[in-house]
C-alpha cells in the first residue's frame, strides 16, 4: 500500500543529534552490531532515521521482515524487540529502497513515537526538511495501513 505523509523532527537520538549523554554516537550506532550478528547490515545506510507523520493513518504489523527480540544494546534502559520492513519511498521522482526501524512499542521504554510516526532507515537522501510531502511504499503482508 502507498500512503503520503510529512517529514516531522523526531527525538535526534537514533542519529546522536539529541542533547543526551547516553548515545553520543546515536542508538543506531550502537544497536548495529547487534542488528548484523543477526543477519541485518545497516551499513548501507545513513545511521539517522526520517521521521515520517502519516496522519490519518495508522497502522497494523503483519509480518516485519526482520524481528529481534530481547536486543541489550544499552546499559540504561532495557533489552527491547525491534521490527523492519520493508520501504520504498518516494522523493522528487526518485524511488529509494529503504526500511521502517520499529522498536517494539510494548519492549520500548524511552523516546515513546506517536503512533502515526514511522522511522525511516534510508541511504543519505540530500534535499529533505521537516514539513515536505513524500510517499512510501510498503508491502501489505509486512504492514497494514488504516485510517483513523
Amino acid at each position: 500500500m502507498k500512503v503520503n505523509g510529512f517529514i516531522c523532527e523526531g527525538h535526534g537520538v537514533a542519529s546522536g543529534k539529541s542533547d543526551t549523554q547516553r548515545y553520543p554516537k546515536g542508538t543506531l550506532y550502537q544497536q548495529l552490531p547487534y542488528f548484523k550478528e543477526r543477519g541485518l547490515d545497516l551499513s548501507a545506510y545513513f545511521l539517522g532515521t526520517i521521521n515520517l507523520n502519516i496522519t490519518p493513518y495508522l497502522f497494523k504489523i503483519e509480518k516485519p521482515k526482520y524481528s529481534f527480540v530481547a536486543i541489550p544494546w544499552s546499559d540504561y534502559i532495557p533489552p527491547e524487540n525491534f521490527y523492519f520492513f520493508d520501504v520504498i519511498f518516494f522523493f522528487r521522482d526518485k524511488k529509494n529502497k529503504g526500511l521502517i526501524y520499529m522498536p517494539d512499542p510494548i519492549t520500548k521504554v524511552d523516546h515513546i513515537q506517536e503512533l502515526s510516526i514511522l522511522e525511516l532507515i534510508l541511504p543519505r537522501i540530500s534535499g529533505l526538511s521537516y514539513g515536505m510531502k513524500v510517499g512510501i511504499e510498503v508491502a501489505d503482508e509486512q504492514l497494514q495501513f488504516f485510517k483513523l
